[in-house]
């Protein structure tokens, strides 16, 4: 997949706190935003805050060059389908989204609908083979994922994708936003993702990021983590 130029017209879908912080991350870095919502009114109170127009998911897809999926795992396929798959073709799409069941965690273990020789991303990359999907921001909560300050210094955010144009806008996002980008291949590494977030923080969790301040230290498990399987 080409793409001509870097996107500067992003689109998120999605308006719980992932897809505001986004939000806001990309507008305060010079980007053009627009968040989509299935409710119509339901951010009028943060679009007069910010100046980020609230839309449908499918305006706010064919007007993007570039979007955010930002809503539960378990209405991912059904965002893509709300937004429209032409309007996605060709455009690199971040994937924040992870696979949580919506049955209660098993003595503190989180449980996914996915399997451990799958993940989310694979499932959407397959059923959408145009889009560029790049996992980003999945790792981390809301409140961190925007210029996060943690005592080791920058964090490392990990991302993985198969479109290597679309891993490199992704890249350069991830160093405005003032993390440390560590490109973990093609999207199988996605499945690693699951059961590493299983240490036992929530997803809203400051301490989602405790195991990502020292970058190498955190690579290396992740490496360990793919090469086992």
């Amino acid at each position: 997949m080409v793409r001509r130029s870097t996107p500067r017209r992003f689109g998120v879908l999605g308006s719980g706190d992932v897809g505001q912080a986004l939000a806001k991350g990309l507008t305060g870095n010079g980007y053009e935003v627009r968040i989509g919502t299935r409710s119509p009114g339901k951010l009028a109170k943060f679009s007069k805050s910010t100046g980020i127009q609230e839309a449908s998911f499918q305006e706010v897809a064919s007007w993007a060059e570039a979007l955010v999926l930002a809503v539960l795992g378990q209405a991912a396929l059904e965002a893509i389908k709300l937004a429209g798959p032409g309007n996605l073709r060709g455009k690199l799409v971040i994937d924040t989204t992870n696979p949580i069941s919506k049955e209660p965690p098993d003595d503190g273990v989180l449980r996914y609908f996915t399997g451990p020789n799958e993940s989310l991303m694979e499932r959407l990359q397959t059923a959408y083979p145009e889009v560029g999907f790049v996992k980003a921001f999945n790792s981390v909560g809301s409140t961190l994922m925007v210029h996060p300050i943690l005592s080791g210094g920058p964090p490392t955010m990990f991302y993985c994708g198969n479109d290597a144009g679309a891993k490199a806008t992704v890249a350069q996002l991830l160093e405005q936003f003032g993390w440390e980008p560590a490109d973990m291949g093609g999207v199988t590494a996605a499945r690693a993702w699951n059961r590493w977030r299983n240490c036992g923080a929530s997803p809203d969790s400051a301490t989602t990021t405790g195991c990502m301040r020292f970058g190498c230290c955190a690579r290396n498990r992740l490496l360990s983590t793919l090469e086992v399987n």
